[in-house]
């Protein structure tokens, strides 16, 4: 009994394929020209800064390493302490500076930014400003009640992002 073969040269379209559904063309590649990376100093952000940097290298995109400094929270009945001070502003960005020359090549476009708020409320507003093309950030992966009270960041920003966003766990498997 011989069976044969034959190898078509060309596939024929899915009918679920984005092109077919939507009638828009599939786009032929991905083109990043700016990967916003938001850094809280754990090796976990760490971690992210990798992915980032394996991206921007290969895709030729501007890092913007970002830090945002979290706002003290005061009883209602403290007076409110007010924005931190310009010095510990320097001093974070001086870190990321650090950051940047020892776990980045020299040869990448980066910029660092240092804002002030709530987290996830501040790396959204400088996605809308800065309008990358990707997020990549990472997650503590909190569950029970640490997720309940410290919330999740990741996932506010993976829901409210206005670009893509790529979410780095501290347990998974690398490809970096």
């Amino acid at each position: 009994m011989n069976i044969n073969f034959e190898i078509a040269s060309e596939r024929p379209p899915c009918p679920t394929a984005y092109g077919e559904r939507t009638g828009a063309s599939i786009p032929a590649a991905i083109h990043l020209k700016s990967i916003l990376v938001p850094l809280d100093f754990s090796d976990l952000s760490l971690k992210s800064l990798r992915y980032a940097a394996a991206f921007a290298e290969q895709f030729g995109a501007r890092l913007t390493l970002l830090h945002i400094l979290t706002m003290p929270v005061c009883p209602s009945d403290f007076p409110y302490p007010g924005p931190l001070g310009q010095d510990h502003c320097a001093s974070v960005e001086r870190r990321l500076k650090e950051i940047r020359e020892a776990h980045l090549p020299g040869d990448l476009a980066v910029d660092v930014l240092v804002r002030q708020g709530f987290i996830f409320d501040g790396i959204l507003e400088v996605a809308r400003e800065l309008r990358p093309d990707l997020i990549i950030l990472s997650t503590h992966g909190y569950t029970g009640l640490n997720h309940l009270v410290l919330g999740s960041a990741a996932e506010n920003i993976v829901r409210r992002a206005p670009c893509p966003v790529m979410v780095v766990r501290e347990m998974e498997q690398d490809f970096v």
